[in-house]
């Protein structure tokens, strides 16, 4: 069996170590002239880090990355609304790791190149369309280089070519844009001292302004500074108006437009969320959109995963992570011996429906639904909590969405 990856990025080189590790040859086209570590931090969420884990990726993620201990809920006044252990902190068999994007790239590069051979991933390869049939199923590609167009063939096509999925469209010619909810997301990371135990997580905000904050690498320099990754989501609009630019994870953001929503508006004491944000130099903005989820992913001997199936907002540590499961569970299905249509099938029967309810889940705020809750009740801050919220009432909304993801304790350590 030969399958064809459409797209080298952290989901397309998830399937193409998973399905060599069951024995498939894998090939991997991505339309980059070169796999670069580009973006800043994400975390990848225990569930993922399994699958990574058995695959024999977990001394290299340690050695570029941090393991999650705490996550913490504040308002903008500082004030916590929720906190919580999380990874091995929290009793869990593996980690969560909160990692630069490019460096989880950069493993997950490496290991292919390793185990599969520098010719497993061709670059500058732009795909066009695709074609099938009942014996097997064909990538079309433009080599950017030359202009040139060309075939590959092989048994089936993944298409893990993002939310501007080239193979996506084929399907669905009439999806239009991806959808956008109005809030604009500036992502930057910045050398800074740590906080608290150098390994917390904090979110904080209201409803018209939220800030994230965490640790994405620790390099044991002498002055004691982490790599900080700090993001911004602003509501810029309802979402009734059109984007103001092309969404693009490597877009540059304007200081000018970023600053308004930081000054005077968080009183953190983990952080001068100001000072930081001042002292990035290059930083990046995304509009914060997803696409409505649609009722089929595979068709034929071609199928969808990751960022191609089921874009989702940027909430609840879940885009990445759900890429490698779609990855592991691809794998498992391609090699159970049953027809490759039927594989594909079986793939997209366990995991369209849980991620369409994470994109939807993600559109009401996810787990950050909590932060919203009270600050709906008490905007100016609460003496006592319970006065606001109760704990049963916060918890339903954090454990709701970690077994909804998969990523509650019963899930990850089966």
């Amino acid at each position: 069996m030969k399958i064809i990856i459409v797209g080298g990025g952290i989901g397309g080189l998830a399937a193409a170590l998973m399905l060599h590790h069951r024995g498939i040859q894998v090939e991997v086209y991505e339309r980059s002239e070169e796999i670069r570590e580009l973006g800043v931090g994400i975390n990848t969420l225990p569930h993922a880090i399994r699958e990574l884990a058995n695959i024999g990726l977990l001394a290299a993620l340690d050695k570029v990355a941090i393991r999650t201990h705490e996550l913490i809920y504040q308002n903008r006044q500082g004030q916590t609304i929720w906190q919580e252990l999380r990874g091995v902190d929290a009793g869990l068999d593996v980690p969560q790791f909160s990692i630069h994007r490019g460096r989880l790239q950069g493993v997950l590069r490496d290991a292919v190149i390793k185990s599969l051979g520098p010719d497993a991933i061709r670059t500058g390869h732009a795909c066009t369309g695709v074609e099938h049939n009942e014996s097997g199923a064909s990538a079309l590609f433009e080599i950017r280089r030359t202009g040139e167009t060309i075939k590959i063939a092989g048994n089936a096509i993944i298409a893990a070519d993002g939310i501007h999925s080239v193979v996506r469209k084929g399907f669905y010619p009439d999806q239009g844009a991806p959808k956008w909810n109005g809030i604009m997301l500036w992502r930057g990371a910045c050398l800074w001292q740590p906080f608290l135990t150098g390994r917390s997580m904090v979110i904080a905000g209201g409803m018209d302004a939220k800030l994230v904050l965490y640790p994405i690498a620790n390099d044991d320099r002498e002055d004691g500074k982490v790599l900080m990754n700090w993001a911004v989501a602003a509501k810029l609009g309802d979402g009734s108006t059109p984007m103001p630019r092309r969404e693009d994870w490597n877009r540059e953001g304007q200081m000018n437009e970023l600053l308004p929503f930081v000054k005077n508006t968080f009183n953190l004491d983990v952080l001068d969320p100001l000072a930081l944000i001042e002292a990035t130099g290059t930083f990046y903005e995304y509009p914060m959109c997803d696409r409505d989820p649609v009722e089929q992913w595979t068709f034929g001997r071609v199928t969808l995963m990751g960022d191609a199936a089921h874009p989702m907002y940027p909430v609840g540590s879940n885009g990445a992570s759900q890429a490698v499961l779609d990855a592991r569970c691809l794998a498992d299905k391609l090699a159970d011996g049953t027809s490759v249509e039927a594989a594909l099938k079986a793939y997209e029967a366990e995991r369209l429906p849980m991620t369409s309810d994470i994109v939807r889940q993600n559109r009401g705020g996810g787990p950050e639904r909590v932060i919203d809750l009270v600050n709906a009740r008490a905007p100016d801050g609460f003496e006592n909590l319970h006065d606001v919220a109760t704990h049963d009432e916060l918890e339903a909304v954090v454990r709701g969405y970690q077994k909804t993801a998969g990523f509650n304790k019963e899930a990850v350590n089966r």
